[in-house]
């Protein structure tokens, strides 16, 4: 098992690099902020998931793992990530199912279903309102559901599904990005028949997609991150192109990976880049505010980051590791594919004691 690292590290020195130090629980030690001073801070790493023990605090399992009686629960690779009253969902590629962590009960564990809702490469996932989750699998060309129970409620897309690759449920309709067919799929939440395919096919070649691999629907827009054109395209959800961000190249607000995607709710849009490793934050107008993680050099970077999503509900559970300076106003997850930090916790962050007010 990798070890985490401890030792106070800098990272966004420069270019796509931040200020970062080792984090705890108190103020003792500094807190891993972006970006640097002497920029207002507006994001802090919170914490990072990678094993069981990191959920249960159990180091009696460390002794299990090392005499070989138990293995010790890991996170493998993960993908997509949902979070719903206090239980995060993380899908793992390499498992064929799902890391279940308990926030409020201190517990992790797989959930691998079998029969119908058996899974094959599930890749990203979606809680909605009721509790019902959504899973977008690979490799059985469907989207396939469970009750807020868990247990196995319907699969649907094999007819008109190439190779779903997210999900996302907004009021009655599933949106799903179909990355062979380049289209995203609107589906009706209780049919779940097809409704519709966006964009439609007369588009012009700026307003098509040629790879939609990830998704976000805020209000009434729809954001897919388009890897083949290297820019997130934002649709209104019955088709309309509005605009796009960003472009290919190594420079602030371009891309080389572009994959998960969040939408806060001054409309915000959070950007995960695989090549950069890190997360680019874009105004309502498409321009660059700030970004945050970089290469992995200890607490608050990044490896091969997938999904980025964004929780105003689960605050509680975080706000013992924001640094008492600051007021915790959202969470901001990334999942990381590789790497001793598989899930990592940033929490949006507002300033207790603005200049001039002490």
């Amino acid at each position: 098992m990798i070890k985490k690292f401890i030792s106070i590290i800098l990272i966004l020195l420069a270019g796509f690099f931040g200020c970062s130090a080792s984090h705890t629980e108190t103020d003792a030690a500094e807190p891993v902020i972006f970006p640097p001073p002497p920029a207002e801070t507006k994001i802090q790493f919170l914490k990072s998931f990678s094993t069981s023990k990191d959920v249960t605090g159990d180091l009696s399992g460390i002794m299990e793992y090392v005499t070989g009686s138990e293995e010790e629960g890991q996170i493998v690779k993960p993908y997509g990530i949902t979070i719903y009253k206090g239980k995060i969902y993380i899908c793992d590629t390499i498992l064929g199912g799902l890391e279940i962590i308990d926030l409020q009960n201190e517990s992790f564990e797989y959930f691998v279903p079998k029969g119908l809702g058996e899974l094959k490469k599930p890749i990203n996932c979606f809680k909605d309102s009721e509790g019902v989750l959504y899973v977008a699998d690979t490799e059985r060309n469907q989207i396939v559901v469970f009750d807020r129970n868990d247990n196995y409620l319907n699969a649907f897309g094999e007819s008109d599904l190439k190779r779903p690759t997210d999900v996302f449920v907004n009021e009655n309709k599933i949106f799903v990005a179909d990355v062979m067919d380049k289209k995203v799929k609107v589906f009706n939440r209780t049919s779940f028949e097809l409704e519709n395919s966006l964009p439609g096919d007369e588009v012009t070649e700026n307003e098509s997609l040629f790879q939609p691999t990830n998704i976000c629907v805020k209000g009434d827009r729809l954001y897919v991150s388009d890897f083949g054109d290297f820019k997130i395209k934002i649709y209104s959800t019955d088709g309309k192109f509005i605009n796009s961000v960003g472009s290919y190249g190594k420079g602030l607000g371009q891309f080389v990976r572009p994959k998960g995607i969040a939408v806060d709710d001054s409309l915000n849009l959070y950007v995960a880049d695989a090549g950069f490793d890190n997360v680019q934050i874009f105004n309502g107008e498409g321009n660059l505010l700030l970004f945050f993680g970089g290469t992995y050099n200890g607490p608050g970077g990044m490896w091969l980051p997938a999904k980025v999503i964004i929780d105003y509900n689960n605050l509680e559970y975080f706000q013992k590791y924001v640094y008492s300076g600051f007021d915790l106003q959202y969470l901001v997850f990334v999942t990381n594919q590789y790497g001793p930090e598989k899930i990592s916790v940033y929490g949006f962050v507002s300033d207790k004691y603005p200049e001039g007010s002490r």
